[in-house]
């Protein structure tokens, strides 16, 4: 199991006065590559996979460590390993570093969710057949 990666630059909109990223902007990152995640690794882009399928994948929890700062022009390498695969939620971890330096842990819960009566629903098929093979050993 390989864990997917991207990357994202640290841009001035993420720092704060301190020149330092500004704690909610990881959380701004953590979206993007959860987005990039689902599209090169799924092929379903969030705008097909909300506006077309009506399936959402909202974050239910969220919990993360702060290790180190981030600067304006850091490269962070972000890895997301999904934990497990329950009916409708989906455990990821979420790690990124910068250089090899830990910057971020986070412990993710993503629900499938209908858009249509905004409740929980069973993953598709498709996309469980996806995570499946990324899971944690």
């Amino acid at each position: 199991m390989i864990p997917f990666a991207t990357t994202a630059k640290v841009r001035f909109a993420h720092v704060d006065p301190a020149g330092i990223v500004f704690y909610p902007r990881y959380f701004e990152m953590l979206n993007g590559a959860v987005e990039d995640w689902f599209a090169l690794g799924l092929g379903q882009d969030f705008r097909h996979l909300h506006l077309d399928r009506k399936v959402g994948t909202p974050t239910v929890k969220l919990e993360a460590t702060f290790s180190a700062p981030s600067f304006l022009g850091d490269d962070l390498d972000i890895t997301i390993t999904p934990l497990s695969l329950g009916r409708s939620s989906c455990p990821l971890r979420v790690v990124f570093a910068c250089r090899g330096e830990l910057r971020l842990t986070a412990e993710v819960v993503l629900v499938c969710m209908d858009l249509n009566s905004h409740q929980a629903m069973a993953w598709p098929e498709d996309i469980r057949a996806w995570i499946t093979p990324q899971l944690a050993a």
